[in-house]
This record gives C-alpha cells, structure tokens and sequence, in this order.
C-alpha cells in the first residue's frame, strides 16, 4: 500500500481531510471510531472519506502474491471453471501423491467447516488420504452422512461405510450410514432397500446437506478398488464407455462436457440422485493425477463440483 503525499497542496481542503485520515486509518493503525473522535467527524463519515481517497488515488492497495506459485494456478482455476475454491496441493517429497492431495483437503476442511454443518461422502483412496490426514475436532453437532451405498473394498479403507465412520470419529461427530450396497441387481431390489426407512432417512438427511466430499472416478481404473470381482460385468463396462461415459461422481456416470448419462444404471445405485447432489452448496472434489485429468475437466465443465482440491501438474494440464 502507498499513500501518494503529493496530492496534498494549499487550497486542496478536502485532499488534505482525506490525506489525515488515511494516514491515520492506513499507516498509524487507528480504528475509524478513533478517527472519527479525534478529527469531530462521524464514524460514517469517516467510512466514506476512506472510500474517497481510494477513489482519489490517495490510497493505493495492492496484493502481494505469496512465495507458492500455486496461489496463481488456484485463481487461474476458480477464474477459468467459476469454482467457489480451488486448492493445489504443494509438492511434499515426505508424502505419496494422495497423501499430498488428502492433507490439502484436511487443512481446507478444518479451515471452513464450522461444526453444524450435514456433510455428505462418498469414498475412494483420496478420500481416505483425507481422513486420515485431518486432526482430531471436537465438532459433536456435525453430521456425517454416507450419500453412496457401499462400494469400494473394506479391507483397503476406501468403503464409504468405513470412511463416514472414520470422518465422524475423527470430527467427535456421530455418522448416518446407509445400509445398502452401492449397486443392486435390479431396479425393484433398489426400491424395497430404499423403502427401508433406515435407507430413506439416511438418503433424506444427504439431500439435506451443507457440503459433500467426493473423489472422481473413471471407468477404466475404478474397478481396482472394489476388491477381488469387479462390480460391473465387462460388457456393462464397455456399455458405458460406448456412451462417452468418462468419469463418475458417486456411481453417477458423466460424459466429456460434464452431462449426467442415462446409462442404465440409475435404477441399480442406491445412493443420492444427482438431482439432489447438485443441489447442494458446497461440492468439493478431491482428485488429481494424468488417468484423471479429462474427468476432472468434465466434471468442473458441468458444474457438478463447485470446489476443487488437486496437484500442480494436473492444474496446469487443466489450464491448457
């Protein structure tokens, strides 16, 4: 900041009011009230001469960009996919890629969460990075809530059952988890669990939520997470990549523009519809990596997240 001295002249009354009382407020670190008290004027009337002497050019404001290039990509993304935040992971040689992704997600977290929040999850490694990486809060009036049945496999840790247990264990919250596999043979086995009113109430309190923490999947590398047999048969697999299907957001298959596909499926998953999904506030991805780049495009192309937290290379990927 620069407060420009030479505007003040004799005969320049108001130059030197507004002069006075930016130097006061600027560099001497004087509240408005005092100001206001020491110079007989109204603590409104000092806003306003405060405001006049920006306008004047008296007072001159500028942003320093900190040491982390980073800072350039995160505006360069919000500006570029109108993202309400963007969070780049800095490069960290102690921690392994998700690591790196998982403890940026856990500071933006703890730094924005205010402990009333309902806040919905699905699963994934990166999620579970998250998780593991948050520190320990007492927010006892958060809710967590599972907005997908189960997928992924337990015994990795990347179970939305597991991973809403360990969010709400980790927040000193208590979790809301949907009994239910993520995808069922038939439309009508997904109508008699969603009728369940354990199912219902938990599906009813996700569509009620203040912010939801996804990874982005892609139909060609999901299903190394599902344990020993995959979750859909091959020839469901090359049904939807047939359909330009790139990417999903829990279990919601999405194309190269960012367009939610009728792919067949939506009657098998029990989970939040994406009706309800996109709905909510504050969606925040966690997600980054080359075999992720073009769903993570699509996804921020179609609006379907609105907060993004990813590393260096794929932001700049994303910015060509």
């Amino acid at each position: 900041m620069r407060i420009q001295k030479t505007l003040v002249h004799p005969g320049a009354s108001e130059l030197r009011l507004l002069y006075r009382v930016a130097t006061a407020y600027y560099e001497d670190d004087r509240t408005q009230e005092e100001i206001a008290e020491r110079l007989g004027l109204s603590r409104v009337k000092v806003c306003r001469l405060l405001n006049r002497a920006r306008s004047a050019g008296i007072v001159r404001i500028s942003v320093s960009v900190p040491g982390s290039a980073n800072v350039e990509l995160e505006r360069a993304l919000e500006q570029r996919f109108g993202l309400l935040e963007a969070v780049v992971a800095p490069r960290t040689p102690r921690l392994a890629f998700v690591d790196r992704l998982g403890a940026a997600a856990a500071e933006l977290f703890t730094r924005t969460i205010r402990g009333h929040e309902v806040v919905g999850l699905t699963w994934g490694n990166a999620l579970r990075a998250f998780v593991g990486a948050l520190p320990r809060l007492d927010l006892p009036e958060l809710r967590i809530v599972q907005i997908i049945g189960g997928l992924g496999s337990v015994d990795a840790g990347v179970n939305g059952v597991e991973l809403t247990r360990a969010l709400a264990e980790r927040c000193g919250a208590k979790p809301r988890l949907l009994h239910a596999p993520g995808i069922v043979a038939t439309p009508e086995v997904k109508a008699a669990l969603v009728a369940d009113h354990q199912v219902r109430e938990a599906l009813e309190l996700g569509a009620r939520a203040d912010v939801v923490i996804v990874g982005i999947g892609v139909p060609l590398q999901t299903f190394a997470l599902l344990g020993p047999g995959p979750l859909l048969p091959h020839a469901e697999l090359e049904a939807l990549l047939a359909q330009g299907a790139v990417g999903d957001i829990a279990f919601r298959h999405f194309d190269a523009q960012g367009r939610m596909l009728e792919t067949g499926l939506e009657g098998r998953v029990v989970g939040l519809e994406p009706a309800a999904l996109a709905a909510v506030p504050r969606r925040i991805a966690v997600a980054g990596g080359p075999e992720k780049t073009a769903a993570i495009r699509a996804a921020l192309t179609g609006r379907l997240v609105n907060v993004l937290v990813t590393d260096d290379d794929t932001a700049a990927v994303l910015l060509t």
